[in-house]
Order: structure tokens, then sequence, then C-alpha cells
């Protein structure tokens, strides 16, 4: 099954679910409206890789936002925004380990030959096709410029 079928397949269950699937209704629902407009935009129906970027680029964009809403003082928001991360996991591929990442960054840095942070650009530019969608960039991140200092 696709995911593009998972997701209306959620939707319909959710739909069937009254009150205790609305919040995720309205997650598939505002994920499947991301979906539809860069198929509108693109002229061209998206795969499962491409479906995993938007979910992974959604994730993102609530983990980006989680720390504003915490000093706002607005838990009630970051909880909120903590569910749809959630929700919206469950479409992902399993997300690797911290260790998993750094035995890739590894094998990418010593692949690529990077000794300095200089080579930072190169080494992320190997790593991130592996990752896409199975790690957070800002983690990733971390590592490579760790890895790279040391």
């Amino acid at each position: 099954m696709s995911l593009q079928d998972q997701l209306m397949a959620d939707m319909k269950d959710s739909m069937r679910a009254k009150e205790a699937g609305k919040k995720k209704l309205t997650v598939i629902r505002m994920v499947r409206s991301a979906i539809k407009n860069i198929e509108i935009n693109e002229k061209r129906e998206l795969n499962d890789a491409d479906i995993v970027e938007v979910l992974a680029k959604e994730v993102k964009q609530r983990r980006d936002a989680i720390p504003d809403y915490e000093n706002a003082n607005r838990p009630d928001i970051v909880e909120s925004l903590l569910s749809e991360i959630d929700i919206l996991m469950e479409y992902l591929p399993k997300q690797l380990s911290e260790e998993e990442i750094r035995s890739l960054v590894k094998e990418v840095i010593s692949e690529v030959g990077g000794s300095s942070p200089n080579d930072m650009g190169k080494v992320m530019g190997k790593l991130m096709p592996k990752v896409k969608g199975k790690a957070d960039g800002k983690l990733v991140n971390q590592i490579v410029k760790e890895l790279l200092v040391n």
C-alpha cells in the first residue's frame, strides 16, 4: 500500500471515529493538502519518496516552532505540536538512532576523506540522501560538525 493510499485509509478511519479521531484527521488533511499543492505546482503525481520528504518537512516545521511557543509560555500549543509530530512520525520510515547516524557519518567522512570543518559541505552532500526522512537534519548536522572537529 502506498503512502498516499495509507493516508486516505487512515483519514477515512479517523472520520468514522468521530471525536476520537479529530486531531489525526486534521493532521492527515493538512498533509494531503500539502501533497496536493505540490502535485498541482509540479504537474506530476508524487511517489512515496516525495511524500516522505513532505512529511519530513512538516515534522521539521513543527519542531522548529516548538521553542518559539515554549518561550511564549504556551504549553497548550507545544503539546498540540508534539501530538501532531507523533501522528506524522507514523508515516515516516523508522528513524535512525544516534549511534546509527554516527556510524554513517564516520563512513561518509572516510569515503570523502574529510578531516576539517571545511569538508562539511562534501560530507553533508553525500550523507543527506542516505538519511533523507530517516533522521533529523539538525542532529545529522550536529554530529557531522562534532566528528569533523575532533
